[in-house]
């Protein structure tokens, strides 16, 4: 069998995971999550679940070989397992080049009864890296931390509104430890997804929570990273996977599960929630006894905050502070100067609030415009930037530049999409985004009815395949790119050819297989152009253009 890389990104194949991935190239994969057969007699549809030991044991070491070779250097495989052979495989992981970076207990209700021992209610979760200088964790992403004492005892304002990083902490029975047992330690607890649960697919009896997977993917890959599964099973990795914007493929040995897979895959779009609650044990808090949040801050620091502010900003408005990294900075050290509880994020949107509040007069002095090349150049990678930390993180963009460890990850994002000779700045980056999302809120009014009425009639757009010739798309207008029948990003511009060679210079988008675009050829206004973007990225539901466009049914 040839290699199937390339063909097989963003696809299930149906097949044995052996040879599957054995076709794949080295060093190709990002993050492996495995939930294989445990070897325990489960009725699989055509896997024989109750093999001798030593041939479930040599199996395991042959398709644990080939995940270790399909990873990058930094890649990293999590690996679910039960307890009968949760210590052999971890040693057999060790074997064949894997370090433990942990060794975590999912929790989980309606567990397993058992007549003569204890009730089964748990899995392990063995978390393996290749190099353990060098792999990925995103420890900022406030998906994967957990609130802090400060938030669920206290209520202080002042405390980091991400949370903390989790504990190393093991837990004997919830019930002993209301208080202490949480997700926030190495024994997770998440609900297993029951047979009467909405989230229950139906069609395999070992479904995965999605929120589970999600935190395992936001913590151990990057937007855009090949996440790969080779269990399929119910398909939650994949649809995790794809919700959160990483490349994804599947292997998946029955073909009555691959087809119910691709079913729920096909329902599956980017940027949807994750189903369940994020947090099980808070998902239904009392009302009864319910903290009431006091008033944010006092007088004085309110003061405090304003002054630094007006001292820092020089004229600029409260967006054009959150761009610039440096008048920032010079407000968030005043801030500190005066011993003020609290951190950059919570300083910077208590500043937004004031603003919103009015409790300011407006600058006389006009914030700095970005000039429309260097927009032309820059407001796609900052727009696809945008899109990607705002489906990891589940921030909005005021949120984003609020707090400046998710500031510095947005512009490694739009860096990495920019084109590859691209001298813009963080601040360029932000400015952009901003703009961005000023079009697009005034995109959300319907457009005229000459506008929509040209639309209609230019309803089948032309198409150019990206190994044609794009000499003929030397114009202004409107583009969407495609990978086969899925709808990736909608733009306008003045010179489309020049845009798109630009794009499919860039290593990061070829990463997305891009294979052709469709077009209008516009002149008109900017705003007219952009409101033609706006109704194709909705009618296309894209998967890459800002939340604002794609998921607001008023554009149309």
């Amino acid at each position: 069998m040839g290699k199937v890389l390339t063909a097989a990104k963003n696809q299930l194949h149906q097949g044995d995971c052996i040879e599957q991935l054995g076709a794949l190239e080295a060093g190709s994969v990002d993050l492996v999550f495995a939930d294989p057969p445990f070897n325990i007699g489960y009725k699989y549809d055509v896997y024989d679940d109750k093999q001798q030991e030593e041939d479930y044991l040599r199996w395991s070491s042959q398709w644990i070989e080939q995940v270790h070779r399909v990873l990058k250097p930094d890649g990293t495989f999590w690996l679910a397992i039960g307890d009968e052979y949760a210590a052999e495989l971890k040693i057999e992981a060790k074997r064949l080049g894997f370090h433990c970076r942990s060794w975590v207990i999912w929790y989980y209700t309606f567990g397993v009864n058992c007549v003569n021992g204890f009730s089964r209610s748990h899995t392990h979760l063995f978390h393996f890296v290749k190099n353990p200088n060098r792999f990925t964790f995103n420890r900022l992403n406030p998906q994967i931390r957990v609130q802090s004492a400060r938030q669920l005892v206290y209520a202080d304002a002042r405390a980091n509104p991400n949370g903390r990083l989790p504990d190393n902490t093991w837990i004997t029975r919830p019930q002993d430890a209301p208080q202490s047992f949480s997700p926030s330690h190495d024994t997770w607890y998440f609900g297993r997804v029951a047979g009467t649960f909405k989230e229950r697919e139906g069609f395999h009896g070992c479904q995965m929570p999605e929120q589970l997977l999600a935190r395992i993917i936001r913590a151990s890959s990057n937007p855009q990273d090949l996440v790969l599964d080779p269990f399929g099973g119910s398909g939650t990795t994949l649809c995790v996977a794809k919700k959160l914007g990483r490349q994804w493929m599947g292997f998946e040995l029955s073909e009555e599960y691959a087809k119910r897979i691709q079913d729920r895959l096909d329902k599956t779009r980017v940027g949807e929630p994750i189903d369940g609650p994020e947090d099980p044990i808070e998902s239904a808090p009392s009302t009864a006894k319910g903290k009431k949040r006091p008033k944010p801050f006092d007088e004085r620091t309110e003061k405090i905050v304003m002054e630094a502010y007006k001292a820092a900003a020089q004229g600029l408005s409260v967006d054009q502070l959150l761009c610039d990294k440096d008048k920032n900075r010079s407000f968030v050290e005043q801030c500190l100067d005066h011993k003020l509880g609290g951190n950059a994020e919570v300083w910077n949107s208590y500043l937004v609030e004031l603003s919103k509040a009015q409790k300011w007069p407006k600058s006389s002095e006009s914030n700095p415009e970005l000039q429309r090349t260097l927009f032309e150049s820059i407001g796609f990678a900052s727009e696809i930037a945008w899109k990607l930390i705002s489906i990891d993180y589940r921030k909005t963009l005021e949120e984003i530049l609020c707090n400046p460890d998710f500031a510095e990850e947005f512009d490694r994002l739009a860096k990495l999409y920019s084109g590859n000779d691209c001298q813009a700045t963080s601040l360029e980056y932000r400015q952009a985004a901003l703009e961005i999302r000023k079009r697009s809120e005034a995109a959300r009014t319907p457009a005229s009815k000459e506008l929509q009425e040209w639309v209609q009639a230019h309803k089948k757009l032309p198409e150019v395949s990206i190994s044609e010739n794009l000499w003929h798309l030397g114009f202004s207008g409107v583009y969407v790119l495609y990978v086969g029948e899925n709808a990736v990003f909608a733009n306008e511009s003045v010179d489309m050819r020049h845009q798109i060679e630009t794009i499919l210079a860039n290593q990061q988008w070829r990463k997305l297989q891009i294979d052709r675009v469709k077009f209008f050829a516009m002149e008109g206004t900017p705003t007219q152009r952009y409101k033609v973007k706006a109704m194709l990225a909705q009618h296309n539901r894209t998967l890459m253009n800002c939340s604002l466009l794609v998921h607001d049914s008023e554009i149309l």
